[in-house]
């Protein structure tokens, strides 16, 4: 089964709830207003990180597609290939 991998850049958020719209399982607005990425771990860049499979693939791809700053990136584990 294909992995991904979800980065996400939370100093950049600006708290639209977007993603919460597009994938509740995994986004949470917390007190601070901006959104949390539930299981990710914070990489040596100081972004967010998250391996998801293709069976959730579709409602992160809805909750990249929908953060108006784009702050929501995907790529394929394997391939290193961006896909938003």
């Amino acid at each position: 089964m294909k992995q991904y991998r979800v980065i996400y850049d939370r100093k950049g958020c600006i708290g639209a709830a977007a993603c919460v719209a597009g994938h509740d399982a995994r986004w949470v607005l917390v007190d601070d207003g901006k959104a949390d990425l539930k299981g990710a771990q914070l990489n040596k860049e100081g972004l967010f990180e998250l391996i998801i499979d293709e069976n959730e693939l579709p409602k992160m791809m809805d909750a990249a597609q929908l953060c108006p700053v784009l702050v929501i990136h995907i790529d394929e584990v394997e391939t290193g290939k961006r896909l938003i």
